[in-house]
């Protein structure tokens, strides 16, 4: 398997959007919370207030961890700055045709920010169609990919 499958098989569990789990860490605290996250440019977007205590965990580690239904992606997060602000407003777009009620419930804000996640390395764990178990690691770094069996 070689980067390029790889990752398709990462975009096709993940999709358009996904509610993720975002881990965190400062001076050995860490936290763990959901976040409604679209996906393009080969990237990770969610928005928040940049008041909240997870906002201000990114500004001090931009590193990060985020899961769902067996894909975690381990990468590094930057302020984008107000999500009204970004050119051609793609998120914005996006986050209204996905989740609609949160975009009309909270995309008003003037203190929402976007948040961008480059993914650094990619863990998947799956099965194939005989039920065996198996993850790929997928190094976004090195453009490098390891199938291994899991028994």
């Amino acid at each position: 398997m070689n980067f390029l499958e790889a990752k398709k098989i990462m975009d096709e569990k993940l999709g358009d959007w996904k509610i993720m789990a975002l881990a965190s860490c400062v001076d050995n605290y860490p936290m763990v919370r959901n976040v409604s996250c679209v996906f393009y440019n080969d990237k990770i977007y969610f928005k928040t207030d940049k008041n909240f205590r997870k906002t201000q965990q990114l500004f001090k580690n931009p590193q990060v961890a985020m899961c769902f239904n067996g894909v975690q992606v381990e990468g590094k997060s930057v302020n984008k700055g107000l999500v009204v602000d970004e050119p051609g407003r793609i998120f914005e777009k996006k986050y209204k045709e996905f989740l609609w009620q949160s975009y009309n419930a909270y995309s008003h804000v003037d203190t929402e920010i976007l948040i961008e996640v480059t993914p650094e390395f990619v863990e998947i764990w799956d099965e194939d169609q005989d039920r065996k178990a198996f993850q790929i690691f997928i190094d976004f770094k090195d453009q490098s990919v390891e199938y291994k069996p899991y028994d």
